[in-house]
C-alpha cells in the first residue's frame, strides 16, 4: 500500500513539473508576443504622427491659395464686386 502511495505521489510531482515548465514556456511565449504588439503600436504612432505632420503641410492657408489662383485660376474680387448678403 505504501508503495502504492509512493507512486502516486511520484506520477502528482512528475505531472506538477511538467505543468510548471509548460505554463512556463506559455508565459515566455505570451510577453514575446507582447513585446512585438508593443513594437508595432509605437511604430503606428510614429507613422500617425508623420502622416498628422504631412497633413498640416498639405492643409496650409498658403498652400491652398496657391493652389487655388495657378490650378483653379481663382482671383480675390475687387471690392466693388463683393456682396454682403444681411439675414
Amino acid at each position: 500500500m505504501a508503495r502504492l502511495l509512493i507512486l502516486v505521489l511520484g506520477l502528482a510531482v512528475l505531472a506538477s513539473a511538467i505543468a510548471v515548465v509548460f505554463s512556463t514556456h506559455e508565459a515566455r511565449k505570451q510577453f514575446v508576443a507582447l513585446q512585438a504588439l508593443q513594437k508595432e503600436r509605437d511604430e503606428m504612432n510614429i507613422q500617425w504622427g508623420r502622416l498628422q505632420l504631412e497633413q498640416s503641410t498639405w492643409a496650409t492657408h498658403a498652400r491652398i491659395e496657391k493652389m487655388a489662383s495657378d490650378k483653379l485660376e481663382m482671383v480675390v474680387p475687387p471690392p466693388g464686386a463683393v456682396v454682403i448678403v444681411r439675414p
